[in-house]
Parts: C-alpha cells; structure tokens; sequence
C-alpha cells in the first residue's frame, strides 16, 4: 500500500508478521548481501541463543560485516563496544555504562518532559504535520543532546541532516551520508581534546581502557554507535506510536487512566513494532542453527522482528496487549551486546506517552507512506517514508 486508501478495514499501524510462515516451518531465511550471504534466524529461542554464544557468533569480525546490509564498503571504523567481544567488550562497556544509564536520573527526565513537551504544544497549534520529519527526527536529535550532554543548538545540524544520516536511501554503497557524520565528528572530538568539557567526547578522551588512554578512533567509534545506532530506531518507534494511538484512541485514554501500566505499553509497542529488523555475526566454525548448517566465516543475523513474533512464547503476538505481563521481546538485543541506549528509548517513549495522553484527545491520520525493507523473500513494514496526522 503506497498512499492510505479508503478501505479502512487493514490499519496503518497494523504491521504484518513477514516471517511467521518460514519461522514455523524452517526456522531460518536465506538473503543475499552484496555477494556475502546471510543466514537469518527466526525463532526467538534460537536468536537468544546464538546472541548468548559470543565465541563461535562473533561482533568483533571485519568493521561493518555484522551490520545487515554490510557497512563494509562505507566504513572502515570498528564502532565499539558494539564490534568488540568479550573480554575487551566488558571494559569499554563499564566506561560507558553509567553514562548511558543517566536517563534513569529525575533530572534527565525532567529535560526530556520538557523538550517534549515543546514539540506536542509547537504541533498542536498546526492543523497537520508529518509526523516522521517534523516530530519524530526533532524529538530524537533534541533528546540526543541531553545525552550527550552538548549544547541544546547542535540539535538543528542532526535534524538538518534528514532521517537517514549514516546511508544514502538509495543504495548500501554510498558513503557519502557517513562521511557527513564522520567530519562532524572529527571536528568535535578535535574541539573537546582542546577545550575538555562535560560531555561524552571529553570523558571519552580523557579515559582508559585496560590501561591504555581511549584514541581518536576508539572515540569515534563510541560516537558513531551513539549516532547511528539510535536514530532510525527512536524515529520509528515514535513514528509507529503515533500511528498506533490514532487508531486506537482507547489506548491512550487507558493511559491517562491507568498511568501504572505506562512501562509495560512501551515493551510492547517496541515489542510489536521492532524498530530494527535483525543485526548480524559472524561464524567462526562449522556450525548448526535450527538443524540448518553454517559454515564458518559466513554470517547469520539475528531476527529481532521475527523473534518478537514467535508463537511459541508470545501469546497472540500479532496484537498489541498494552499491558502484556511477560514479556521476553528483543527489540534492544539480547544478552552481551544488548542495546546501550535503551534506557534513554524506554525513557523518550515513557514519557511521550504519558504527554500524549495528558494533551491529546485525538489524532487523525490524514495520508501516509509505508516503508517497506525487503530482505530477499521477505517484505517487512518497518515504519512510514511519511505519515501526516492532525492532533486534537
């Protein structure tokens, strides 16, 4: 469906299962990827295993070979701790992690209430906007300065950027989109090795690792994940909220009614809307996946959307159950290299949520384009290209 139609019967915010016929009856997809193939798996049990089995399922192969489609040819910067295993994994990760879990702070929560609060007010006095360019990219490169903790202004340059900032939307080929993001980053690291701050560049440069000072490029590489791994993914997720609410206005009202039960929406929005298909490793032996054979030096790619699917754990998984008790989804990863932004995603969505519900009566779609991402046999909705909506 390119444009919204006038048959009403399937909703927008409505995204299929693409996986559940292959999940059921092999376990595993087969997709192409600039002449390096990938395995993909389907079932959750076997995604969380492989994920757990970081010695024969390696991050730390070629930069950019585990990302689906490859970066390989748009990057030669190992992006850390996400392309490292353990044991180097657990150092740069206990560097990073207090900082990344500050959304948990009231203070962190309380500048992100405010930016978003800005933008719904800035949208309600709009008779429409599009929902993708003018709230969702805004609200993620506003709260990114929160945390980085870099002034408010830079936002504007991420948002001037367009949705996609590390690929060009046309092809997996075109580093020209990276290398925006890698000269920016060049010139703040440059700016916070001279003038040290109290941001992540600065804690970033001033740190050590196994005992040795953190380079350039393992900075870089930090800043890259940060920028990367957390854009298209918040954009989505905010984006498909949207879509979701406005065809379920009884949602919202129930979280304005029953506040307690705002958590678990947002598991399982993230749960059902998977805002990134799959991530991928690299086999370092002869293995065996859902009896499906891989051999070393291939890649397999771990199915988050179809995992978030499986039957075999999730009741009705097709349907959101706003306040759906267990909930084993793997939208932020799983085990080792689980996300290192998630806390700030859970803490943007919780509280959209709410402000949604506290200012909004109402919200009208009024045109919308899907994206769909085709990985071989499968077409998967991802989110929308664009979606124009009205707030009441």
């Amino acid at each position: 469906m390119e444009h919204l139609k006038e048959d009403k019967k399937t909703k927008l915010s409505e995204f299929p299962d693409a996986f559940e016929q292959a999940r059921i009856e092999k376990g595993y997809g087969e997709i192409d990827d600039q002449n390096d193939p990938v395995t993909m798996l389907l079932r959750l049990k076997d995604v969380r295993k492989t994920a757990h089995n970081w010695k024969t399922f390696i991050s730390g192969a070629e930069p950019g070979r585990i990302v689906v489609p490859s970066e390989v040819h748009i990057r030669d910067i190992r992006q850390i701790p996400f392309e490292v295993d353990p044991p180097e994994h657990k150092s740069y990760r206990d560097l990073v992690e207090p900082w990344f879990k500050r959304p948990l702070e009231e203070e962190y929560q309380k500048v992100l209430k405010t930016i978003i609060d800005e933008l719904i007010d800035e949208v309600l006095t709009k008779e429409q906007f599009e929902v993708v360019g003018d709230f969702s990219l805004k609200l993620q490169s506003r709260a990114l300065t929160t945390l980085l903790n870099v002034p408010y202004k830079e936002s504007e340059t991420w948002i001037d950027w367009g949705v996609h900032v590390f690929r060009s939307e046309d092809t997996d080929l075109d580093g020209g989109k990276a290398n925006i993001l890698f000269d920016y980053l060049d010139e703040k690291i440059e700016e916070a090795s001279k003038n040290p701050g109290d941001d992540l560049y600065s804690l970033l440069l001033s740190a050590v690792v196994d005992g040795k000072k953190m380079t350039k490029e393992e900075v870089k590489g930090v800043m890259i994940l940060t920028f990367a791994g957390g854009r298209d993914t918040v954009i989505n997720a905010v984006t498909n909220s949207i879509a979701y609410f406005a065809e379920h206005p009884n949602s919202l009202k129930r979280i304005a009614q029953e506040p307690e039960i705002t958590g678990r929406a947002v598991e399982e929005l993230v749960r059902y809307f998977a805002p990134l298909t799959h991530m991928g490793r690299v086999v370092t032996e002869d293995t065996q996946v859902c009896e499906h054979a891989i051999k070393n030096d291939s890649r397999v790619s771990l199915c988050w959307a179809s995992a978030n699917r499986d039957s075999a754990v999730f009741e009705n998984p097709n349907e959101v159950v706003l306040d759906r008790k267990v909930n084993p989804h793997v939208s932020f990863g799983f085990s080792t290299h689980n996300c290192l932004g998630a806390t700030h995603a859970r803490q943007i969505l919780k509280i959209l949520l709410t402000s949604l519900a506290e200012k909004v009566n109402a919200i009208e779609i009024k045109d919308a384009k899907e994206n769909i991402e085709e990985w071989g046999e499968f077409k998967r909705k991802v989110g929308f290209k664009n979606i124009t909506v009205s707030f009441n």
